[in-house]
């Protein structure tokens, strides 16, 4: 009789013991996890986009933006950057509050800095009063809502100044009254762009200066006084050929015409009130992690610089400062942020930022409630981002480069 051969059983790689392998090793499960997360949530978004065309469907409406380009019909009473009238369109509408909503924003971030490190460097002061005092102001300030804090600063406005008839002159040019502080308005005559670009180059010139400066200080330990030598750079170059172009700069003067100024320039009482409550409220928060920032820096090197004969302001400015700013960028990064989207509070006083233009006044009158949102929620998403973008530059220039 014939045996037949025994057959060799080969192992046979299953579909379920591939996709085990592929689950217990660690980068493939990672990215497996990420596609399902991934296609999760672009089939929420097209399940909530189906929803929302059915419902729009529903009710008659279509999604579109053409309202943009129709008649806004209503005024904006703050409009510094360009015209406007109420018979643009809601396009233009909504640039003016972009406009606005910059504006707010920038003024903001610029006062509540400056307010921020001064208060924070103040908080440790030496001096028991002003360390209290600043204490107690950046207390009441951040246990506050930012919102009272904006309606408390419209309200003295509006209430305790007198009406234009009898505004508080500063000089002959600038007038205080509680419809806005009238100041002189520029207007930029012929010739007048040599004078910038004569400005921007000195800007540039001061830049290579200083870093010429830096690197013979690095090399040799002599200091230049930069500060002095830039300021006359900029100014006296910026001067004369201001003065070389026949000073093409003229300035409008507000006048008192009827029962308000016409003329100049009018800064609005809600315009001051949020500008001043963002900045302050923010630069509560500024000051401690500005304070948190310095008392990172050790002690050690402020003695070793005491000690080379270094006086105390050029101590703050040479040692601990720079050291302290790789604490305090990144949370600083935070509070501009938050400054930013609290600039939409502005409508609680009637001033006329994005929010309250196409997001509000364009919402109500076209019904388009879903594209007025998508712009606004847009914009600030661009502004949060261009900010987080900056600082997170800002911050790597200012990190300790190691080898």
């Amino acid at each position: 009789m014939h045996s037949t051969p025994a057959t060799i059983a080969m192992p046979v790689e299953t579909s379920g013991n591939f996709l085990g392998y592929l689950w217990r090793n660690q980068e493939s499960r990672a990215v497996i996890i990420q596609v399902v997360t991934i296609a999760a949530l672009f089939a929420l978004i097209a399940m909530i986009a189906r929803n929302v065309a059915i419902n729009l469907e529903a009710i008659g409406k279509e999604f579109s933006f053409d309202f943009l380009w129709a008649t806004s019909a209503y005024d904006i009473t703050f409009s510094p950057f360009i015209e406007y009238s109420s018979r643009d369109t809601h396009l233009r509408a909504a640039v003016v509050g972009i406009l606005n909503t910059l504006l707010i924003a920038g003024c903001g971030i610029v006062l509540a800095t400056i307010l921020g490190f001064l208060m924070g460097i103040m908080r440790l002061s030496s001096n028991w009063l002003v360390s209290r005092i600043v204490y107690c102001i950046i207390e009441f300030t951040r246990n506050v809502p930012v919102l009272l804090h904006i309606l408390l600063i419209h309200g003295i406005i509006v209430t305790s100044l007198p009406a234009p008839k009898q505004a508080i002159p500063i000089g002959e040019s600038i007038f205080i009254s509680n419809r806005g502080f009238f100041v002189p308005s520029p207007v930029f005559e012929e010739g007048f762009w040599l004078v910038v670009a004569a400005f921007l180059t000195s800007v540039v010139a001061v830049v290579f200066f200083r870093r010429w400066a830096k690197k013979v200080q690095d090399a040799t330990g002599k200091i230049y006084p930069v500060f002095w030598i830039s300021l006359g750079i900029i100014v006296g170059s910026t001067s004369t050929v201001f003065i070389a172009t026949g000073m093409p700069l003229s300035w409008d003067i507000p006048e008192l015409k009827g029962f308000n100024y016409k003329g100049g320039m009018s800064l609005k009482p809600e315009f001051l009130a949020l500008w001043l409550a963002l900045s302050y409220y923010t630069a509560s928060f500024i000051a401690e992690i500005v304070r948190g920032g310095i008392l990172a820096v050790s002690h050690g090197q402020t003695e070793a610089a005491q000690a080379l004969g270094l006086r105390q302001n050029r101590v703050l400015q040479l040692v601990i400062i720079p050291q302290a700013l790789r604490v305090i960028v990144p949370p600083l990064a935070s509070q501009y942020l938050n400054l930013t989207k609290d600039s939409s509070l502005a409508i609680a006083v009637g001033y006329m930022d994005v929010v309250a233009t196409i997001g509000g006044i364009s919402l109500m009158q076209t019904g388009k409630e879903m594209e007025t949102m998508i712009i606004v929620m847009g914009i600030y998403l661009t502004l949060s981002l261009t900010i987080s973008t900056f600082m997170n530059w800002f911050n790597r220039r200012m990190a300790l480069v190691t080898r």
